[in-house]
């Protein structure tokens, strides 16, 4: 049985809430765009919540710190997308590249944390 409960983390909750995030401000894109920056936004949002549950899966704290180093490097790729949406789109992501720098903290902080 998993030492952390990937649910009642904050972490994994607030993953979740950028990945609807995410789901909103992709809808606005043009609809060529589907198999381009939608998608690989849409799968690096997801990566993010599922490596958090996927780690806490996990039998040590070297192996979760592992998956919680993928989630992060995950949100970094999700941050520089919304950069490129922003620019590309026009589209105000300010708030959303706000919220994905804060999970960035707080996964580097749950990390930080477990690791001790």
């Amino acid at each position: 049985m998993s030492k952390h409960n990937f649910r009642k983390l904050e972490i994994w909750i607030q993953s979740m809430n950028l990945v609807k995030d995410v789901y909103e401000v992709i809808a606005l894109f043009p609809v060529d765009e589907r198999f381009g920056l939608k998608s690989q936004m849409s799968r690096c949002a997801i990566s993010v919540p599922s490596n958090i549950a996927e780690g806490s899966s996990r039998s040590s704290i070297k192996e979760f710190s592992h998956f919680l180093d993928i989630a992060l490097g995950s949100s970094f790729e999700l941050e520089t997308q919304l950069i490129i949406a922003q620019d590309l789109f026009n589209v105000n992501n300010f708030e959303l590249i706000e919220k994905c720098q804060n999970l960035q903290r707080m996964i580097t902080g749950f990390k930080q944390k477990i690791n001790n």
